[in-house]
C-alpha cells in the first residue's frame, strides 16, 4: 500500500499535535462507534510473538472512576513529598489528570503468559510483551488524537486501586489507567512546558552515530 505525501502529512500532524490532557475535557459523550474505532486500533499494535498481551477495561460510570480518582489523590500527596521547596510547589500547582472529567477511562492490561512459557521474540528479553502492551498504548492515543479527542495517562496511582476497582485477576500486570474525552482546546505544547517543569529536549541531544559518544555524522 503507497501512502499519498498528504496521508503522510496527516500521520506527522497527528503525531506533533498529540497531547498528555488533563484540564480541558468535556463531559460531552463519545459515540460507542467512535469508541470502538479506538480500541481496534489499539488492537493493531505490533506485538512480539503476535501474542497481543493486552486486554481493554472500559470504564464509564462515575461511581468506578471516582474510586479510582481517590486513589489518585492518596498516590499524588505521596508523590509531592518526594520534592522540596519550589519543586514541591511547583508539582503541587499541577493538575495531573483528569479521571472525573473525562466521560471514559481506558485501563490496558498486560498477560503476560497469553501464548505460553515460551513465546518467540521473548527468549532473551521477556519484558518485551510489555513493551508491546505499551504499543497499544501509543496506538489508543494516536487514534484518540485522530478523533479529535484528548487522552491523558496517569501514573500516579497505586496498582492495587486499579485491581480491586475494576476486578483485575492478579495474575495480569496494569500498563496503564487512561482519561479519553473532547476537549475545549488542544494546547499548543505540552502542559509540562507550557507550565515550566520541563522543556522538550532538542533532538539532536538524543541521536548517536555508530557509538553512543558520536552525536554527530562524520563528515
Amino acid at each position: 500500500m503507497h501512502f499519498t505525501e498528504q496521508e503522510r502529512e496527516t500521520l506527522y500532524k497527528v503525531i506533533f499535535n498529540r497531547r498528555d490532557v488533563r484540564r480541558e475535557f468535556l463531559p460531552d459523550p463519545i459515540p460507542e462507534a467512535v469508541i470502538q474505532r479506538l480500541l481496534k486500533a489499539a488492537h493493531h499494535a505490533p506485538s512480539v510473538g503476535f501474542m497481543q498481551p493486552w486486554d481493554f477495561i472500559v470504564i464509564t460510570q462515575s461511581d468506578t472512576r471516582r474510586r479510582i480518582k481517590e486513589g489518585f489523590e492518596t498516590a499524588n500527596r505521596e508523590s509531592a513529598d518526594l520534592f522540596d521547596g519550589e519543586r514541591k510547589t511547583k508539582y503541587q500547582s499541577l493538575k495531573l489528570e483528569g479521571i472525573m472529567e473525562a466521560p471514559l477511562g481506558i485501563c490496558i492490561t498486560c498477560d503476560r503468559q497469553r501464548t505460553g512459557n515460551v513465546v518467540l521474540g521473548k527468549t532473551i528479553k521477556p519484558e518485551m510483551d510489555l513493551f508491546s502492551a505499551v504499543c497499544a498504548a501509543q496506538n489508543l492515543w494516536l487514534a484518540a488524537r485522530a478523533e479529535n479527542l484528548g487522552m491523558g495517562w496517569v501514573s500516579i496511582l497505586h496498582d492495587d486501586v486499579l485491581y480491586e476497582a475494576l476486578g483485575i485477576p492478579e495474575h495480569l500486570e496494569i500498563i496503564g489507567y487512561f482519561c479519553i474525552g473532547y476537549v475545549s482546546e488542544f494546547q499548543p505544547s505540552p502542559e509540562l512546558e507550557k507550565y515550566g517543569w520541563q522543556s522538550r529536549r532538542d533532538i539532536s541531544q538524543a541521536i548517536h552515530y555508530e557509538k553512543w559518544s558520536n552525536t554527530e555524522k562524520d563528515q
